[in-house]
C-alpha cells in the first residue's frame, strides 16, 4: 500500500476507535443511570416489603389491618410461660360447663300417663307408683308487651291541702309512652351489641310485639347519656386520683359521612383513660383540642402510659410522667429484630 493509503487507513481506524470510545462512554452513562435507578427501585421495594411486613405483632398497626391484601400475617405466638399455643374450644383438663341440677326449682309439675290402656281402661284412674324419672328444663317466659294504665288520683287532706300522686318511674310527658325496661333493652342492644337502630326496632317487635319508632330508639342514646352524666363525672374524678393511667385513642365510624376540609376520612376518635377499676371515655377528634378537653388537664403528677402519639408531647401534659406501653415496646422490638437480623439487642431487651 502506498503512504497515502496507509495514512487514510490509520485515520479511519482512529475514527472508529474514537466512535467506539464515545459509544462506550454513552453506555457507561446509561449503565450508571440504570444502576442508580435500580438502587432507587430496590429501596422502594425494601420499603414496600417493610410496610407489608408490619402487623399487630411488630408495630402499632391494629389487628384489623392484618388481613389486608398483601399483608404478612403475624406469627402464631407462644403462650406466656413457654407453653404450647392454645387451641380453639375447651382446653384439656379445663372444667366443663353444663346445666347443673338444682334442689330448689322455681316450679314443680307432676306428669302422669294420659290416654287409655290396651285393656281399655282410662289411665286417669290408674294407681300412682311414684316418680321414676326427673327432668329440669331451663326456660324463659314468652315475652310480650304489656300495657299498664296508671290513674293518678288527687286527694284532699283533712287540713284542706290537696295532693296528687306522681307518675311511675320512667314516665314520659305525654299520655302514652314506653317503660324503662323496654327503653333500657333498646339501649343495651345498640350499645353493647352494636345493633343499628332499624334492626333494634325489628328485634323488639319480633320478641315483644312492641314497635317503637326508629327515632325513639335512637333518641334513647342521648337520654341515657344525660342520665349517666353524674356517674361519668364521678369516674373522671376518681381517675384523677390514680397514680397511673392507661391512655389510648381509637377511630370510630360515627358522625358525618363527608370528611372535614383537610381530612381523608370522616371518622371520630374515642379517647380512653383507664385504671384497674375505672374507664373514662370522650368522643372527639385526634387533635389537640380534644386532648385538652380530656381528663389529661385534671391530672397532677400522674404516670400516663400511652402509644407515643404526637399529641401526648404537648405542653399541656408536661407535668405528667410519660411511659410507653410495654405492648408497644415489644412490638417495636419485634419489628427492629426483623429488620436488623444480625443485632441481638432487641431480643435481649424483650
Amino acid at each position: 500500500m502506498s503512504r497515502d493509503e496507509l495514512i487514510t487507513l490509520v485515520a479511519d481506524r482512529d475514527a472508529g476507535i474514537a466512535a467506539r470510545d464515545a459509544q462506550i462512554t454513552v453506555m457507561a452513562g446509561q449503565l450508571a443511570e440504570l444502576i442508580e435507578a435500580n438502587e432507587v427501585l430496590a429501596g422502594k421495594l425494601a420499603r414496600l416489603e417493610h410496610l407489608l411486613s408490619r402487623n399487630s405483632k411488630n408495630s402499632s398497626s391494629p389487628p384489623s389491618k392484618d388481613d389486608d391484601p398483601g399483608k404478612t400475617p403475624p406469627p402464631v405466638g407462644k403462650r406466656r410461660g413457654g407453653g404450647p399455643t392454645r387451641s380453639r374450644g375447651k382446653q384439656p383438663g379445663a372444667a366443663g360447663a353444663n346445666l347443673a341440677w338444682t334442689d330448689t326449682p322455681d316450679e314443680r309439675r307432676d306428669r302422669f300417663p294420659e290416654g287409655s290402656c290396651e285393656c281399655g281402661h282410662d289411665l286417669a284412674g290408674a294407681s300412682d307408683l311414684g316418680v321414676v324419672d326427673r327432668y329440669q328444663q331451663h326456660e324463659i317466659p314468652q315475652v310480650s308487651v304489656k300495657v299498664t294504665q296508671y290513674d293518678q288520683h288527687r286527694v284532699r287532706c283533712g287540713c284542706g291541702r290537696v295532693h296528687t300522686a306522681e307518675r311511675p318511674v320512667g314516665a314520659w310527658a305525654g299520655i302514652v309512652g314506653y317503660g324503662p325496661n323496654l327503653a333500657a333493652f333498646a339501649v343495651y342492644l345498640m350499645v353493647v351489641h352494636f345493633i343499628p337502630a332499624h334492626r333494634c326496632v325489628a328485634l323488639l317487635e319480633s320478641l315483644t310485639g312492641a314497635a317503637p319508632s326508629v327515632g325513639f330508639v335512637h333518641g334513647m342514646l342521648e337520654r341515657t347519656a344525660a342520665l349517666l352524666d353524674a356517674a361519668d363525672q364521678r369516674i373522671r374524678t376518681l381517675i384523677t386520683r390514680a397514680h397511673a393511667v392507661s391512655c389510648d385513642e381509637t377511630p370510630l365510624k360515627v358522625g358525618p359521612r363527608i370528611p372535614k376540609p383537610g381530612k381523608k376520612k370522616a371518622e371520630r376518635y374515642l379517647l380512653v383513660a383507664a385504671t384497674e377499676l375505672y374507664t373514662h371515655y370522650l368522643l372527639g377528634d385526634r387533635d389537640l383540642d380534644t386532648f385538652t378537653a380530656f381528663v389529661f388537664t385534671d391530672l397532677v403528677d400522674t404516670m400516663i402510659v400511652h402509644d407515643r402519639y404526637q399529641n401526648y408531647d404537648t405542653a399541656v401534659l408536661e407535668s405528667q410522667v410519660h411511659r410507653l406501653s410495654c405492648l408497644h415496646l415489644l412490638r417495636h422490638l419485634a419489628g427492629t429484630a426483623e429488620v436488623y437480623l444480625a443485632v441481638h439487642a432487641p431480643i435481649q431487651i424483650a
